[in-house]
């Protein structure tokens, strides 16, 4: 029986657990390292040139020393500058994280979405050429966030955060007056993987439903097709979580759910 293809998943921090947990999902068989790039967290206080002079060896590095069989870049940030890079560097399959405002966007009924992500994401121009391409007639709200992803980090490590810090981070997705409006925004694009860490926070705060477009189900689909078949047996021993400080996590109850169960490394 072959050996289970190593997967390396990716992130400034621990938003790509959102992503893992998917891909966990769609690929039981796999043997999972995760590394959070916490020494440069969060990457929206870096320029474009500093996240790529970072990340781009730093996959190298990890590539050498865990020999994956494939690499998900599971934060947006970064997928949206060193894809091309990484691919041009390195021979193995990358899957990287971006807005998913096509998907969004033919969905709105309203034709009145939002793209909730980090400051850095809302302003780069990839980002407003997917709006250009995609937006298919829709009228499209950027919201740029700057604590948001720390907030769902603190929440996930058992801090306490409260709903008004939340909510004033959320407010802004929501154009127009109330639910009965048919103008109103009907979709929020999660353009941070951080973001469904707090999903039920998100619903119950929300001034009115909206469909909340999360890329993970996409993204774990894509690397299932690029992996040879699943044998079918689950490699429950596999998981390592890897934190660039070289800080142990002290989080094993509370991460063994986006691995599947396991207790990682």
């Amino acid at each position: 029986m072959p050996a289970p293809p190593t997967i390396l998943v990716f992130d400034s921090g621990l938003g790509g657990l959102t992503v893992l947990r998917e891909i966990v999902g769609a690929r039981p068989d796999a043997h999972y390292v995760y590394v959070a790039d916490d020494a440069f967290f969060p990457y929206g206080h870096h320029s474009e040139d500093q996240i790529i002079a970072r990340v781009v060896p730093l996959i190298g590095e990890l590539i050498t020393a865990h020999a994956p069989d494939l690499v998900v870049i599971a934060c947006n940030t970064a997928s949206t500058l060193v894809m091309s890079h990484l691919r041009a560097k390195y021979q193995l399959p990358f899957v990287g994280t971006v807005p998913a405002i096509k998907p969004a966007c033919a969905s709105s009924k309203t034709k009145r979405v939002s793209v909730l992500g980090t400051k850095g994401t809302v302003k780069r121009e990839y980002t407003k050429a997917l709006i250009r391409d995609f937006a298919q007639g829709c009228e499209v709200t950027l919201v740029g966030s700057a604590d948001l992803a720390a907030l769902a980090e603190a929440a996930l490590s058992g801090n306490d955060v409260g709903d008004r810090e939340i909510f004033a981070e959320l407010a802004p997705c929501f154009v127009g007056n109330g639910a009965g409006d048919p103008a109103r925004t009907d979709t929020v694009v999660l353009a941070c993987t951080h973001y469904p860490l707090l999903m039920d926070r998100f619903v119950r705060l929300a001034p009115w439903p909206v469909d909340w477009i999360d890329p993970a189900p996409a993204i774990a689909r894509r690397v299932s097709d690029l992996l040879r078949p699943a044998s079918g047996e689950a490699d429950h021993a596999g998981a390592e979580m890897i934190f660039t400080s070289r800080r142990p996590h002290t989080l094993s109850q509370a991460l063994m759910p986006f691995f599947g169960g396991r207790i990682p490394a």
